[in-house]
């Protein structure tokens, strides 16, 4: 036989002055830690994606690092797209500023290798920054600071838009080439060998030793100031 049992409902409790308070509810966020910032937050953000990859982001991940519920994180950064923005903005923000005194010119050399740096800082992030559209506010304060650079060496409207455009797209494939492009891509499934290469491909094989990182630089700056010559034979005085 069953026993019957007596059930004793609990009344809510009483909060100050005897009103009543009801259960916490379920869902909400924990709150915003002291000493946890966006800024913090972002540096984690590029700390952890150095280490790990883009695969391995996750607020999750993130709160380990800074000693946090992942939730807390999102009092400052509201979802990881904004996180993504964030630490973009932050990668072409550090772009180094020309120092005082340069020629136009040397102000976009100075420029493109600026932004070569950033790129190899920001190594594993860069696939994005290369290909995040510069919508933010940084991102188009960013874009305005490279055409008002271009500007100043080729006054013509088109010429400068067109020059610009140029100017990114190398910059973006070096970019791109160097911190995770073809040494690093996929293979084929049944790649050639030394000997084959060797046999049908003789410019190639002379080629070949002006590939490796060691040469980075020379070929960088070789496209690079091809660039800026062709932007100078378009600035007014050119034919003076």
């Amino acid at each position: 036989m069953t026993q019957s049992r007596t059930v004793v409902s609990k009344a809510p409790a009483r909060g100050p002055g005897g009103s009543r308070r009801g259960p916490r509810r379920p869902g909400k966020a924990a709150a915003a830690l002291p000493g946890l910032s966006r800024e913090r937050i972002v540096e984690a953000a590029l700390a952890l994606v150095a280490d790990e990859g883009m695969a391995g982001l996750s607020y999750r991940k993130l709160g380990e690092r800074l000693h946090c519920e992942a939730m807390s994180l999102y009092h400052h950064i509201p979802s990881k797209q904004h996180l993504l923005d964030a630490m973009v903005d932050q990668a072409v923000d550090s772009v180094a500023e020309a120092p005082a005194g340069l020629s136009p010119i040397e102000r976009l050399r100075h420029l493109a290798h600026a932004y070569r740096e950033m790129a190899h800082r920001n190594a594993t992030l860069f696939p994005l920054i290369a290909l995040h559209r510069l919508n933010t506010p940084a991102g188009v304060r960013f874009i305005e600071r490279v055409l008002r650079a271009v500007h100043d060496v080729v006054r013509d409207e088109e010429k400068a838009a067109r020059h610009f455009r140029a100017f990114g797209y190398y910059l973006m494939g070096a970019g791109l080439d160097e911190t995770s492009g073809y040494a690093k891509g996929p293979t084929a499934a049944e790649p050639v060998d030394d000997a084959y290469i060797a046999a049908h491909c003789p410019h190639l094989v002379a080629a070949a030793r002006f590939f490796g990182r060691d040469q980075w630089d020379a070929t960088f700056e070789l496209g690079v100031e091809a660039l800026l010559a062709a932007m100078a034979r378009d600035a007014p005085d050119a034919a003076a």
